[in-house]
Order: structure tokens, then C-alpha cells, then sequence
């Protein structure tokens, strides 16, 4: 009876335009969706039979196959510049970066489809800029065994790339190449808005769509007023017309969804908050996994036509928010790099959820939760969409990055950061940071053991540069992403994931029974030092009684130990 259903729908929704260019959604009457080459092919023939479509070839990705970028529009651009010129908004649309959640891409092609052959006539002023599907490799790894409790379709991608990477974790770090041609499309199309589609896991309820916008305080400024006031509530109220009741991304586990939950915090690491520090309003749309197929499908693609309209109806006020945010930016002296949900405001939100409990598992014997989806129930919840500012920053005039650290840099000019090489050796005058504490973990996240509770102390010196350094300078629209990415102590930040971690381990040192005698002389020229040892050995017995720590704090204190020692290598210029 579903298929039926499923295939009604595809006729009523989507009209007579299947039989121009049918998908495979619509053939297998919302069963199947296709594989990566009958996507791409898909799309191909699209784009040869409508000039309002074109299907550009991008960067490479780890599964040897180049991403794509279809850009949709009704006078058929194509030149990103020369759409900016021309005032048109860009909303850039992210597909299958977890390929075992199509929605999006099967959507997309119903909505370029739709607009290609007329049944949507595309506002003059939008651009649809669409990439077909993201993780190639994860699309090719195709399997009906994946995602075992999502309902449909028959077969799918799995969710790690082709080097098993969580591309959505990837934004900043860049271990794929998927990435690095990401960052190439972002800063091509320089979005105005940006949807990635998603399915989400986690409690069951009555809502088809959950969205997670991007957190309104991180933000920042008139851009996260005007989201949390005017856009998020706009995309509700058009997809609430449309029958479709939005929640946020249920941010809540087990039996306690219905007391509420705080605001996902988008961090950089994901699409959406890369898509932030570039001043862009960006959202991630999580249809729920137990719904039907044909129902995540046509969810996603009013979702998209919500999105259309609002920026359509707005594009006067989102470019204008944009320039002033951009402007802004490049003299905004204080940047926050950490946020902490505030439990003390929250909004009021409708949940459609099902009943919970618990009952004997048929596996253990214990008790399990489950959703008894014959008593559904609406309760007015929580939500706590507010956070307040933790650690501050104060804006660097510029930062310095020698040049061996190429790695760091070859990602800043991926980014498009405005940086110069030194064309001289230079004495500077600049503020290090030591790092005086970090965790790192003890297992791998994504092929990193990254670094957390980053403690820094801070000093000012002179310090010699060489020609071919960068200096980096912070009066640019890219301010925030490089405090987000150089701050030590940002969650996101290139410490964090490991980039400068050689300078945390020592390369010299010394044979204890030669430096005995150094040090001792050394004592004896520095009485100061010697009464700080003493006071150490009264205050700390475990010292007192390890005669190699105590000839390694001589050493410590010494001009011996190497000074890229626990040096954190990006120096702050601060002629403010």
C-alpha cells in the first residue's frame, strides 16, 4: 500500500515532468535511489537538455572521482563574479556528505528537474548552486545493510569516505581532498545561504524535519539577530503553511526529549559552522529516519523551495547584512572563541513526540527504552537557543607563521586568506603563547588525537624572521575564520588538531651524568635559581625525592633548553 502511495505522491508532487526526465526515485516508486554514476549521468543529461542547467566539473576527491557543482538558474549563469555584480543571492545545497542519507540528493534532482522544464519558475535574482552528491566514496560503497534502523531506500552509501574519514568533521582540518574542493566551491560561489541535507538519528516523534540553524549568539551581530528573529522563524512559518511542522534538531536522548534540549552548537569542524566564520546563514535539515522514503524526499524539497522563497523575498536584506558583517569584521577587535549554553532563557517550541517507556529487552533481559507510537502526544517544550560568551580574545594586529609550518599555510591560501610572504629577514616585536597545559585524547577522532583544556601563557619579545615567513594581517573578511583557526585555545583551532603538535615534544636534552656538574656551576653563578629549587623540594616531597626531576628543572630554567620547546609558533603582531 506504501508504494502506491509512494507513487501518487511522485504524480501529484512532481506532475507530468517524470516522464521528461525521470529519476530513479520515481521509477522504483520511492524505493531505490541511484548510485553514484547513475547520479552523475543524471544530471549530465539534465544539463543537455536545459540551458538553465550546467553541470561544472570541480576538485578532485579521495575516491579518484572530481566533485561536481550544478548551478541552477533561470537565465542559465554561470560566472559567479558577474552574478554578484548583477545582485543575484546564492544558496548553495550540500548532498550526501553521509551518502546513507540520500534525501538531498534525490530532492535536488527533483527540484532542478522541475525547474529546468518550468513547473518552478526560479526567481530571477537566485542561483541554486547544488552539489550532486559530496562523499563519492561513501556513495560507492553501496549496501542495503547500512543505517539498519532507517526506513528506506532498499540500498545506500555508507557514511565514512574512501580513507573512512567523517566528512562532516573534516572542514577545518582537511584530511580529504572532498574538502579541500569544498573550500574551492565556498569561496567560488561565496553562498548566501547554505543548506547541507542530512537524516537524522536519535528519539522517535511525529516531526518528518528537524533543522539545526546556525547558532544565533556565535553568529554574531545583526546577521544572528536577523536569523533568529526573522529567518528561522520565516522557514517555519512557510513550511508550516506547506503542512509540515519544523522542530529544531532534537538535541535530547532516551526518555527525557520532552523536557527539552539546548541548541546544537555548530562548531566550525561542521559544514554549517565553516559556512558561519564566511558570514553566510547556513543550516543543516535532518529528516527523521523512521519516517518514509517518499516522505524525507518531499520534505527536503519543500524545504528547499521554503529556502528559495525567504531568500528571494529577503535578498535585499541578506545581501545588505552580509556586506555590513563583512565589513565589520575586518576591524572588530574581540573575537569569543568558546560558548556556554545559557540555562536560564529558552524559547517555547510544540514537540509531537510518542510516548516513552521501558520494558524487558528480548536480547538482555534488561530493560530497554521504546516509543509506543499508537499514544502520540503535543507538549510545549524548552528550548534553549541562547548561549553566552566564554573565552575572549582580544585581535591581533597580524599574525607571523614561518614558513616551515607549510602545511598551515597551504590551507590559509586554500581558504583565500589575504597573507604576504616576507621579502626580507626581519627583527620583529611580537606576543608568544606557551602552551602551559593541553589534554590530548587518548583515543583517535578522526584520525586525530586532538588537543583540548589548552592553557597559554603570553610574552613579548623581539623575535627574528626570515625571508619567505608570512605575515598575515587581521583587517580582512576572513578575521574570523583566522582567529578560529590560530587562537590556540579554539575548539577548532589547527592546536587543536594536531598541527603544531612537534613543537610539543622535545628535540634536545642532555646525558645526566655529564650535566650534573654543568648544572651544579650553573647553581652556584645563579643564586636566585637556587633558592627557587629549594623552595620547590620543601613544598613538593615527590620532588624532593627524584633527583632527575630536580636536575631537569635546573635545565628548564637554563638558557639550554631549546627555546620551540612547548612554543606555540604563530606569533601575534600588536601595534595597537
Amino acid at each position: 500500500m506504501k508504494y502506491i502511495f509512494a507513487c501518487l505522491l511522485c504524480l501529484n508532487l512532481f506532475g507530468g515532468y517524470g516522464q521528461t526526465l525521470p529519476t530513479l526515485f520515481e521509477t522504483s516508486q520511492a524505493r531505490e535511489t541511484p548510485d553514484y554514476w547513475e547520479i552523475i549521468r543524471w544530471w549530465k543529461t539534465l544539463d543537455q537538455h536545459s540551458d538553465k542547467v550546467h553541470l561544472r566539473t570541480m576538485g578532485m576527491t579521495d575516491a579518484g572521482q572530481p566533485l561536481h557543482l550544478a548551478v541552477v538558474s533561470q537565465a542559465g549563469d554561470t560566472d559567479f563574479e558577474r552574478m554578484r555584480k548583477e545582485n543575484k543571492r546564492v544558496i548553495l545545497v550540500n548532498n550526501g556528505i553521509h551518502p546513507g542519507e540520500p534525501d538531498g540528493i534525490d530532492a535536488s534532482m527533483l527540484l532542478a528537474r522541475d525547474i529546468a522544464f518550468g513547473k518552478i519558475r526560479m526567481p530571477d535574482q537566485l542561483v541554486l548552486a547544488i552539489i550532486p552528491v559530496y562523499n563519492i566514496g561513501g556513495c560507492l560503497d553501496r549496501s542495503p545493510d547500512y543505517r539498519v534502523d532507517q526506513n528506506g531506500p532498499e540500498a545506500f552509501g555508507f557514511r565514512g569516505n574512501s580513507q573512512n574519514l567523517d566528512l562532516n568533521r573534516d572542514f577545518i582540518k582537511c584530511d580529504s581532498k572532498e574538502a579541500r574542493a569544498f573550500a574551492e566551491i565556498f569561496h567560488l560561489a561565496d553562498p548566501d545561504v547554505f543548506l547541507d541535507n542530512h537524516v537524522s538519528n536519535g528519539a522517535d516523534y511525529q516531526h518528518i524535519m528537524t533543522l539545526i540553524c546556525s547558532q544565533h549568539n556565535k553568529l554574531g551581530g545583526i546577521m544572528g539577530e536577523f536569523m533568529n528573529k526573522d529567518f528561522e522563524p520565516g522557514i517555519y512559518a512557510s513550511m508550516k503553511k506547506k503542512g509540515y511542522d519544523l522542530i529544531p534538531y532534537v538535541n535530547a536522548f532516551g526518555d527525557r526529549v520532552d523536557q527539552g534540549w539546548p541548541e546544537f552548537m555548530d562548531g566550525p569542524r561542521y559544514s554549517s559552522g565553516y559556512a558561519a566564520l564566511w558570514h553566510s546563514f547556513s543550516f543543516v535539515a535532518e529528516t527523521h529516519m523512521l519516517k518514509a522514503y517518499d516522505q524525507r524526499v518531499q520534505a527536503t524539497y519543500e524545504l528547499m523551495l521554503s529556502f528559495m522563497d525567504f531568500t528571494s523575498g529577503h535578498s535585499k536584506q541578506i545581501k545588505e547584512l552580509r556586506e555590513a558583517t563583512k565589513n565589520q569584521v575586518k576591524s572588530q577587535r574581540e573575537f569569543t572563541i568558546t560558548w556556554n549554553p545559557d540555562r536560564t532563557r529558552s524559547s517555547e517550541r510544540l514537540y509531537k513526540g510518542y510516548e516513552s517507556g521501558y520494558r524487558k529487552s528480548e536480547v538482555s533481559g534488561l530493560d530497554r527504552l521504546y516509543y509506543d507510537r499508537t499514544r502520540p502526544y503535543e507538549k510545549t517544550i524548552p528550548f534553549y537557543n541562547h548561549y553566552l560568551p566564554g573565552q575572549k580574545v582580544q585581535k591581533a594586529s597580524a599574525y607571523v607563521i614561518p614558513q616551515g609550518w607549510w602545511k598551515v599555510i597551504d590551507l590559509l591560501r586554500l581558504n583565500k586568506v589575504n597573507m604576504m610572504p616576507l621579502d626580507r629577514d626581519t627583527l620583529m616585536e611580537v606576543e608568544v603563547y606557551r602552551i602551559e597545559e593541553y589534554e590530548s585524547s587518548s583515543r583517535p577522532f578522526e584520525g586525530h588525537h586532538i588537543n583540548t583544556k589548552v592553557r597559554t601563557s603570553i610574552s613579548v619579545g623581539k623575535m627574528s624572521f626570515r625571508k619567505g615567513d608570512y605575515l598575515v594581517p587581521l583587517d580582512q573578511v576572513a578575521n574570523r575564520f583566522l582567529v578560529e583557526v590560530l587562537e590556540p585555545a579554539a575548539p577548532d583551532s589547527y592546536f587543536t588538531w594536531n598541527f603544531f603538535d612537534a613543537v610539543l615534544g622535545q628535540k634536545e636534552g642532555y646525558s645526566a651524568y655529564a650535566f650534573e656538574d654543568i648544572a651544579a656551576e650553573y647553581l652556584q653563578r645563579h643564586p636566585d635559581l637556587k633558592e627557587k629549587l629549594a623552595e620547590r623540594r620543601q613544598s613538593d616531597s615527590t620532588f624532593a625525592r627524584s633527583a632527575r626531576a630536580q636536575l631537569y628543572y635546573v635545565y628548564e630554567h637554563s638558557p639550554w633548553i631549546e627555546p620551540a620547546f612547548m612554543r606555540y609558533p604563530v606569533y601575534r603582531v600588536n601595534s595597537q
